[in-house]
């Protein structure tokens, strides 16, 4: 062998020997890390039938050399209802594993929950799988269903211009049926187990959805409600045992975060459709009442005794549509509380509509409550406008907007009411008794309490003389009113 084969062969075992070594040194510089193939893990299974189900994630190191993992745990540690199985080793925590470079390894991650115990569980299991690398702290966010729970999946897709829109129905059964959540005496029943939403739920044509006291309706993201034209909902909430509508995330960050799900939608056909005693929270818009292809089809909704709070757009939303509404209260959404566009037949008695949207930037600079009758060129009619013993405020300067174009047959009516914004010079609105930029004197905004405190502008300009009702003579609270002969408060909240 000449010399320069042998140096070939040296300078070959050599090299082979410095990328082994290179291979095998152990990275501790704390910009090394590693990455997940998901950033969370969710069990979807009912756990009244299976009990216990697995998942798993991989966990990977994409640096040339390798890496220890100091420590893989579970957050709540013993109590945890998860347990992990880490590359082989079982337990909730788990130390000193080494993932050689550009390799990976599997966690497998069990939950049980006790079938026998299920009432006493929570509805949804939480955990955190913690990794300590290199000084550094990495998570993967568990979640589990466990409580029983009514499941809607979609089964069926409409197809439209940018994709496919995943629904299901509320039966089976396509016209003349009668649905129960939480129980009724007509119809398909049910018990109080909570509504856990994939995708929309659709209303159909000639279906009827009834929602009674106390039922806790749950939206995974992008989810929503939909009240297809000629369908119907009554939503029978009661005091102090209102029916929810929330996203389905249950961690203490989600408690008030807006956008976790779509909206409840309700289009034209009906004269019966009506929300008692609710409470809608944490969606893109809250409710939206509009005509889906027919101006001369019956659009009505009753909206009573409702909170619509922290929507990531609009609170209320409506298309030409008829809306009475009392005791509502419609707050901190990041543009409006109300946009009531296109005209339509609108009555809101002692509603309080008040914006302090402070997240995600903070407000989009629309108004408070918007009113429009016109699409572009085209004019919609006004058939009725009327607001009695109202709160219109916020943290801007103008709070109201009233953009109403003439036409016939109009009766638009602001009466005995609390409004932040400029007098109101539109010949097309009547005024009387209006407060303009008094203090609202709300008891706690940033806590979601819109009572109002003695010192409060809107204590006693309400008007006694308005149609008295079954509705209004308590405020939402069940608090008596002094019909007919005051003083009475304006808002949803009463003080006296």
């Amino acid at each position: 062998m000449n010399r320069f084969s042998t140096f070939l062969i040296i300078t070959i075992c050599l090299s082979i020997s410095f990328i082994s070594c290179k291979k095998d040194k152990l990275l501790t510089d704390s910009s090394a890390t590693i990455a997940f193939s998901q950033d969370s893990i969710l069990f979807d299974t009912v756990f009244t039938t299976i009990g216990s189900t697995t998942r798993n994630i991989r966990v990977i190191n994409n640096n040339n050399q390798k890496i220890n993992i100091s420590s893989i745990r579970l957050e709540k540690g013993a109590s945890s209802s998860f347990f992990l199985n880490v590359d082989g080793v079982p337990g909730k925590e788990v130390t000193d594993i080494e993932i050689l470079a550009n390799d990976s390894i599997y966690i497998f991650v069990q939950v049980n929950v006790n079938p026998t115990n299920i009432a006493l569980s929570p509805l949804i299991i939480q955990d955190k799988i913690l990794f300590d690398v290199n000084g550094n702290q990495l998570s993967v966010t568990l979640e589990a269903w466990g409580q029983n729970a009514h499941y809607h999946l979609p089964n069926k897709a409409i197809q439209y211009k940018n994709g496919f829109l995943p629904y299901s129905t509320v039966s089976s059964v396509t016209t003349g049926i009668t649905v129960n959540w939480g129980g009724g005496a007509l119809g398909q029943q049910d018990d109080n187990r909570p509504h856990v939403i994939y995708g929309w739920l659709v209303v159909d044509s000639l279906q009827k959805l009834i929602i009674n006291p106390g039922v806790q309706v749950y939206f995974h993201q992008n989810a929503g409600l939909w009240v297809y034209r000629y369908g119907t909902i009554q939503v029978n909430g009661s005091l102090n045992n209102e029916v929810v509508f929330q996203g389905d995330r249950r961690e203490a960050d989600y408690a008030d975060l807006p956008g976790q799900w779509d909206r409840i939608w309700i289009n034209e056909g009906n004269t019966d459709n009506y929300i008692n005693y609710a409470i809608i929270k944490n969606s893109f818009i809250g409710i939206q009442a509009s005509i889906l292809s027919s101006f001369n089809q019956p659009r009505k909704l009753k909206l009573t005794n409702t909170i619509i709070k922290n929507c990531s757009k609009w609170g209320l939303y409506s298309q030409y549509f008829d809306i009475w509404g009392a005791n509502n209260v419609i707050t901190n959404c990041k543009e409006y509380c109300a946009a009531l566009t296109w005209g339509g037949n609108y009555t809101f008695l002692h509603t309080t509509f008040a914006n302090y949207f402070s997240q995600d930037g903070g407000r989009g600079g629309q108004p408070c409550v918007h009113i429009d009758n016109f699409d572009g060129s085209q004019t919609f009619p006004m058939d009725s406008l009327y607001f009695a013993n109202c709160i219109i405020e916020g943290s801007q300067g103008n709070e109201f907007e009233q953009e109403i174009k003439a036409n016939s047959g109009q009766l638009c009516k602001i009466s005995n009411s609390l409004l932040r914004t400029s007098t109101i010079t539109n010949t097309l609105i009547t005024t009387s008794s209006i407060v303009y930029n008094g203090n609202p004197a709300f008891n706690d905004p940033a806590a979601y309490n819109f009572g109002i405190k003695t010192s409060s502008s809107a204590k006693g300009i309400g008007d006694a003389l308005i149609p008295a009702n079954s509705i209004i003579l308590s405020d939402i609270k069940g608090n008596p009113r002094s019909f007919p002969i005051g003083p009475i408060d304006a808002g949803a909240y009463n003080n006296q």
